[in-house]
């Protein structure tokens, strides 16, 4: 990425504008107030930081490439530390896009003014919940936070209907996975301090550690040891059982959802237009080519994500959006990652 033509953009009553070299036309193009950016080019090059997982978007990215002018230089990582990442780089980042994995930090880059406005025609096509009010960020997929069980181990009928269900010492002795250095669980604790406060969030976490659970680095692992039948429940997002089933029809492993808490929240996976993109228009068009009816279809039926645009299907045994009793949350409020970070230091599981 060295030796990449860089423009500086300068925030002048909230209209992102070219420092030097701009052109008339180019500053009609980055748009005033939420106006769409006029017009998206479909050729050229885009630097993405992606919080997303290779194996996940990769074979995407390199589909649209084929099909579209675009080409991308994509750096992969954790999304909180690409968050970091891009806050520490300032005005000298290289990154257009961030594709994150959560809407939580999306929400920490809108907070310091680092995210441009989104076309309003782009945004519309995503409903309210998952994108944010202030229009630089979107959507992309939702992904649902489950309880997932050992089918053998665990009858759907002594599961508890609410999060705080698994602070029962009957769930002891190491049945409980969890992932607290996982970017998903992090917001899904972030949502709790939302919904509940700190000090309610913290007596959770304090009585799920009671139960000694056992520690994995992410989702995956968590659902493989379900259906080892290692652990009898685990805190997981929605998509990685289906990844199992897709391979083992008969994987003893099923989803369980809480009502209306933070067991249950939607999240999303979604992307900001960066103050240092190099070209706002080009990266319009990269999210253009996200919410189009076959990328929509690729993260139905490749990674089994909750496609966002209306009249695509699920894929999978999964529950439809409109059936899971979601806690009322504006996905814009997730931005105090730091917050969430702290106190799971303060438990001691970070």
């Amino acid at each position: 990425m060295a030796g990449m033509e860089r423009r500086t953009f300068l925030k002048y009553v909230g209209v992102a504008v070219v420092a030097a070299g701009a052109t008339i036309a180019g500053l009609l193009s980055l748009g005033v107030g939420g106006q769409t950016f006029i017009p998206r080019a479909r050729a050229g090059e885009l630097t993405i930081y992606s919080g997303r997982g290779e194996f996940l978007i990769a074979p995407l990215l390199e589909r649209l490439e084929k099909d579209s002018g675009l080409t991308f230089r994509t750096r992969y990582g954790d999304t909180a530390e690409l968050a970091a990442t891009i806050l520490e780089e300032g005005q000298n980042s290289p990154a257009d896009i961030f594709f994150a994995q959560d809407a939580g930090a999306l929400g920490a880059l809108a907070r310091e003014g680092r995210l441009l406005q989104i076309p309003e025609d782009l945004m519309a096509k995503v409903g309210p919940s998952f994108r944010s009010t202030q229009g630089d960020w979107i959507g992309i997929t939702g992904r649902a936070r489950t309880v997932d069980y050992n089918t053998r181990l665990v009858n759907e009928s002594d599961l508890p209907d609410s999060i705080w269900g698994f602070t029962d010492p009957k769930w002891g002795n190491g049945k409980i996975g969890w992932a607290p250095t996982n970017g998903s669980f992090q917001a899904f604790i972030t949502a709790f301090r939302v919904l509940e406060g700190d000090e309610k969030t913290r007596e959770w976490l304090e009585g799920v550690i009671a139960n000694d659970p056992q520690e994995y680095p992410k989702n995956s692992p968590i659902v493989e040891a379900l259906g080892r039948g290692e652990i009898q429940i685990g805190f997981v997002n929605n998509y990685y059982l289906h990844r199992f089933q897709a391979v083992d029809p008969a994987f003893p492993v099923s989803h369980h959802y809480t009502s209306g808490d933070a067991g249950s929240m939607i999240n999303v996976a979604g992307i900001g237009i960066l103050d240092t993109a190099r070209d706002p228009n080009l990266a319009a068009s990269f999210i253009e080519l996200l919410l189009e009816d076959d990328s929509q279809r690729y993260f139905a039926n490749e990674t089994f994500e909750y496609p966002l645009v209306d009249g695509i299907r699920i894929s999978g045994p999964q529950k439809p959006l409109a059936e899971i009793e979601v806690p009322d949350i504006d996905l814009s409020d997730l931005d105090d990652l730091e917050g969430t970070l702290k106190l799971l230091r303060d438990v001691g599981v970070l």
